[in-house]
């Protein structure tokens, strides 16, 4: 029962940190006319499942809302270890400063 509890636990910090970060552009009059412009590039409306720069977006007429597909670690040895943005997963990698090809271990992350 008591693992059963932690578990619990651990499921309810994991889906608190698990916020992603979102946004909004409004697009200006005739601005929208062929789909929506996000850092210079033209997405067509509807879903996008993932931009260039590993966000989630719906596009309309009226605006692009965008919600990032990655998550930030904020908790780390930050003494031994380094952040490095990996674009082909969209996640971030958390490494030794002394040797890049281990991973350190990340207590929280944030959206």
């Amino acid at each position: 029962m008591k693992s059963f509890l932690a578990f619990l636990v651990a499921m309810a910090v994991i889906v608190t940190l698990g916020d992603a970060y979102c946004f909004s552009k409004m697009n200006k009059p005739g601005e929208a006319d062929n789909g929506c412009i996000l850092d210079g590039k033209l997405y067509p409306f509807g879903e996008i499942a993932r931009t260039e720069n590993c966000f989630r977006c719906s596009c309309s007429r009226d605006a692009m809302r965008c919600c990032s597909l990655f998550q930030t670690p904020i908790t780390y040895d930050k003494e031994n270890c380094k952040v490095v943005f990996n674009k082909k997963s969209c996640d971030y990698d958390v490494v030794q400063k002394s040797d890049p090809s281990k991973e350190c271990f990340v207590y929280s992350r944030v959206g």
